[in-house]
């Protein structure tokens, strides 16, 4: 007999915001796409980024492959980046997209285009995410992903420049950041409009590219700042070790941390206590890429014993991960709530 009686729409929110579930949930904020699964449908990258239609079909797949309790289908950090002007390689099967060169040099050369969201690279994300809601929309969740200021910086002024700003001139940095976080709100409150249940909101503000005073002095106050103009459950994720800088992002309100495993997971549910939900706790570079489903296995039943309260991968998964091992993680969920 069944432990299950909510859905996985259900099931997921309740995760995200803290409250009584049936089961642990199981999905992720970030890509969970992989080769196998393009083949498994016939659906590709780059088109999948590109076709609203083909980009809801693969995305699909981590419900009606994977048995994940929620659907996101921004695969790339690109699209804003490519819909503010930048030149994007879009990729191939296997390899993710990338922005090409540099757009602006100074504050004022941000332009945020009054057709933003009517530009291909936006429009097609929201085109998925009413799709998939038709689609999907009754039973399972539907996530929309956004970035923020900084990842937006990063690919308008460059990496390596960017970074050096925030030493040299820090006001330039919180002048970008004032403009580039309205592009952030802009295609946020589209994204829920088209659909999304919830989003996640990117920005990389990692260790070894942010510090943690950096963090504090110039990005708390924004995603503080988002989460009360964006109305609607927010994931932040942020690569890399982040538990230098979890006591500032629980003061952000965001309602769940999807973290990188390089923060173990019980040190990060006692890092977060209960001011945050944490996603995540699957290792992706050794777990899921190199081991087998009963690493896997393992390593859900660790996280699920740490507390983490939505189960998945840590970050956006390596193309060639094998779909068992993706398979792997709902499964031990599913195994584990049925034990007496």
């Amino acid at each position: 007999m069944s432990h299950e009686y909510m859905s996985p729409k259900r099931r997921f929110l309740a995760s995200l915001l803290g409250g009584r579930v049936d089961r642990p949930s199981v999905a992720s904020a970030t890509s969970v796409v992989s080769v196998e699964l393009m083949d498994a449908v016939g659906v590709y990258f780059p088109d999948a980024h590109l076709d609203a239609k083909k980009m809801a079909k693969l995305a699909s797949t981590a419900v009606t492959h994977l048995g994940y309790d929620a659907i996101m289908p921004v695969y790339s950090v690109q699209h804003e980046a490519a819909a503010l002007g930048c030149a994007v390689d879009w990729g191939r099967k296997d390899l993710m997209p990338d922005v090409k060169g540099r757009l602006c040099k100074e504050p004022e050369d941000i332009r945020i285009p009054k057709d933003f969201l009517d530009r291909p690279a936006a429009a097609v994300v929201l085109e998925a995410l009413a799709l998939l809601r038709k689609d999907y929309g009754r039973d399972v969740a539907i996530v929309g992903k956004v970035f923020g200021p900084w990842t937006l910086a990063y690919h308008l002024f460059g990496v390596q420049d960017f970074l050096i700003l925030t030493i040299d001139d820090p006001e330039k940095v919180r002048r970008i950041l004032a403009t580039l976080k309205e592009v952030t709100v802009l295609f946020a409150l589209a994204q829920i409009q088209a659909g999304a249940d919830a989003l996640t909101l990117g920005d990389h503000a990692t260790g070894d590219l942010c510090s943690p005073l950096a963090y504090r002095d110039f990005l708390m106050a924004i995603h503080k700042e988002l989460v009360a103009r964006i109305p609607c459950p927010l994931i932040l994720h942020i690569c890399g070790d982040t538990a230098d800088r979890m006591r500032y992002i629980a003061e952000t309100r965001v309602d769940c941390f999807h973290f990188d495993t390089r923060v173990a997971p019980a040190k990060a549910r006692g890092l977060a206590q209960r001011d945050l939900s944490l996603m995540g706790g699957v290792n992706n570079p050794q777990t899921l890429l190199k081991g087998t489903p009963d690493d896997v296995r393992r390593e859900v039943l660790a996280a699920l014993d740490a507390g983490i309260d939505i189960l998945g991968p840590e970050c956006a998964v390596p193309l060639t991960t094998p779909k068992r091992n993706l398979a792997a993680i709902a499964q031990a969920v599913r195994d584990h709530s049925r034990r007496p």
